[in-house]
Formats: C-alpha cells, sequence, structure tokens
C-alpha cells in the first residue's frame, strides 16, 4: 500500500539579525536574504558599510539548518528544496512577511526607502517574496541569483519597482559561468527591459565595494 502524504502547520522559532534599529529617524530599512548554505549572522557583516544612525538592515537567516560537512562541523541554511517545495515556499514568505511586521510595528513605512537584497539562492526568495508580501519594496537588487525557468516565473512584473530593479554579478563567478552568460544575461533583459544589469571584478560573493559604491546613497532616487 503506497504510503499517504499528510501536512500539518506548526509554530517554531526563526531567527533573524539585525544592524542598527527602527526609530524616528530610520530613513532607510534593507532586507538581506543569504545565499544556500550561509548563516545570517555572518551574512550581515557584509552590509556593515552601508549601515548608518538612518539605515536598518534585517537579515532573516533561512528555516532548514544543516551541517556542511556531513554531520558535524559549520553549519549552513537553506531557503528551500525541490522536496515539498510549495509549502516551503508558502511557509518562508510567511515568515519574511513576519519580520517585516515586527519591524514596522511600532513605526510607519511613509518615510522609509526600503530595500530588498537577495544573494544566490536568496534571489528566488526575495522574488517570491516581493510577489506576494503586502509590503512596499522601493528598490529591489539580485545579486548574482539562476532563474533556471526565468525571472517572471517568480514575480511578476509590475510587482517590481521599474526603476529600481537591477541584477548584479561577478564576471568570474563560477556559477553563472558554468551557463551561457550572453544567452542568461539576454533573457533576463528580454523578461525585464527595464532591469539594471551591473556586471563587476569578482565572484561568487557579494562584494563590500561594489555595493557600497553603487548602492550606498541615501536616499536613493525612487525615480
Amino acid at each position: 500500500m503506497k504510503a499517504a502524504d499528510h501536512s500539518i502547520a506548526i509554530t517554531r522559532t526563526a531567527r533573524y539579525f539585525t544592524l542598527g534599529e527602527m526609530y524616528e529617524r530610520t530613513r532607510q530599512v534593507w532586507f538581506v536574504l543569504h545565499g544556500y548554505g550561509q548563516l545570517a549572522e555572518y551574512f550581515v557583516r557584509k552590509f556593515e558599510k552601508i549601515q548608518d544612525p538612518e539605515t536598518l538592515i534585517v537579515a532573516p537567516e533561512a528555516l532548514s539548518r544543516f551541517y556542511l560537512d556531513h554531520n558535524s562541523g559549520r553549519v549552513g541554511a537553506s531557503w528551500m528544496t525541490r522536496e515539498d517545495r510549495l509549502h516551503e515556499i508558502e511557509d518562508y514568505v510567511a515568515y519574511l512577511e513576519s519580520i517585516q511586521q515586527e519591524i514596522f510595528k511600532y513605526y510607519r513605512s511613509d518615510n522609509v526607502q526600503i530595500t530588498v537584497l537577495g544573494f544566490s539562492q536568496g534571489t528566488a526568495t526575495a522574488c517570491r517574496w516581493v510577489n506576494q508580501s503586502k509590503m512596499r519594496c522601493d528598490r529591489l537588487i539580485l545579486w548574482g541569483g539562476y532563474f533556471a525557468n526565468g525571472i517572471l516565473e517568480l514575480v511578476e512584473r509590475d510587482r517590481l519597482p521599474p526603476q529600481n530593479t537591477h541584477f548584479v554579478y561577478g564576471d568570474k563567478d563560477e556559477y553563472l559561468n558554468q551557463l551561457n552568460p550572453d544567452k542568461y544575461l539576454e533573457k533576463l533583459r528580454t523578461e525585464l527591459p527595464f532591469m539594471k544589469i551591473l556586471e563587476y571584478e569578482g565572484g561568487h560573493a557579494v562584494d563590500t565595494e561594489v555595493l557600497s559604491r553603487r548602492f550606498g546613497e541615501k536616499p536613493f532616487a525612487l525615480y
């Protein structure tokens, strides 16, 4: 007899890390989503250069943790796998919504510029969240991401900020270079002609100098 598949919703504890705080002077909030096998505690440090008294950085940690080397040693986290993927997506979108509601519990977002940045696996997570969120996204930065079936499978065009949607990648990114980079980038341009694409010298990582130089302006232009 074939086993029956069941699902049950549960309550669990999730964690996130911040640089700065939310208060009346806050003018920018960044939600930064790490890549596969990373932890938010370390990923958030990439954003120290752009954090100041008017900027809050929020780094949620993916819900699934695992040992990177068999059954001991360093630990990483993953946003999802292909197994029971629809429930995993539903869970992490609800989790991210809970974090943004907590951040804006006492302060309105009207005078705050909101940036969502996803790195590597976190780019798909960022797209799905922006697509389903009630939160306003003023700027979306997709860094070193791969969208196997195209970006529009993850997010509707009209959910994206037309003047502030960015794709950033290193010219030595080993994952993107396994593809045909020119063909891949052309597909992105076709799907989203308004997307700004930035190439820099580097590999598969968030380059803090590029981040600070290109996206560190305060405030950034909305249009």
